[in-house]
């Protein structure tokens, strides 16, 4: 068999598709950081909060927390809305933004709470028929009571100060053997987060290239 020269290990690596998923408690900065690492990606972008049914929008303006049965068919539902965005040819898809529609994508970024792992594997099946996709969660570490202070600032927003307080009881932080976690600290200004979370995008782009350079994958 021939060896795989540099040229087609390059390629391999562009046809490897992304998705990466931004989570973490409310008030965490979410949103703002994934438009931003879209934007700078020039990827589509999943708004996760958009597809929350009324019954768990009306639950968490109310002050009641989401059960695993309420955020089940959401995550679901998420992460088949991130394959359908990896995939033009696929009907049905609701995408917040895209830079590029109709067109294959090198990635997709993705918003949602994904506080305990087994949510988080939810997302990791996307993997399990793709062979040509990798998942990466971005993981907006916060401290409690900077979050509360946003929240309390927040105008509008169906997130309660409860609620804060019930994301951060449940909260699994990842595990060491999560190895597709990237944590950012999301202590500093906004600009400084969303560099801290382009650079670790990038830096992990950069691993993941060499791998597969190193592998042959294709």
């Amino acid at each position: 068999m021939a060896s795989v020269n540099g040229d087609e290990r390059l390629a391999s690596a562009a046809a490897i598709q992304y998705i990466w998923a931004v989570f973490g408690p409310a008030g965490c900065g979410k949103s703002t950081i994934g438009r931003h690492l879209a934007d700078q990606l020039a990827l589509p972008y999943i708004e996760g909060d958009e597809f929350h049914p009324p019954s768990n929008i009306e639950k968490m303006a109310a002050g009641i927390p989401l059960t695993d049965a309420d955020r089940w068919d959401w995550l679901v539902l998420l992460r088949e809305q991130s394959l359908a965005a990896l995939d033009p040819t696929r009907p049905n898809t609701t995408i917040t933004s895209d830079p590029a529609p109709f067109e294959p994508k090198p990635g997709v970024v993705l918003t949602c709470s994904a506080l305990k792992r087994k949510y988080r594997d939810v997302i990791r099946i996307a993997v399990y028929h793709h062979p040509h996709i990798r998942v990466r969660f971005v993981y907006l570490k916060a401290d409690e009571e900077l979050i509360l202070g946003r929240v309390r600032a927040r105008q509008g927003h169906f997130m309660k100060e409860t609620m804060v307080k019930s994301q951060f009881g449940i909260l699994e932080e990842p595990a060491v053997e999560e190895e597709d976690v990237l944590s950012v600290d999301v202590a500093g200004t906004t600009e400084e987060v969303q560099a801290k979370a382009v650079e670790a995008v990038e830096n992990e782009l950069e691993r993941l290239a060499r791998t597969v350079e190193v592998r042959g994958e294709g």
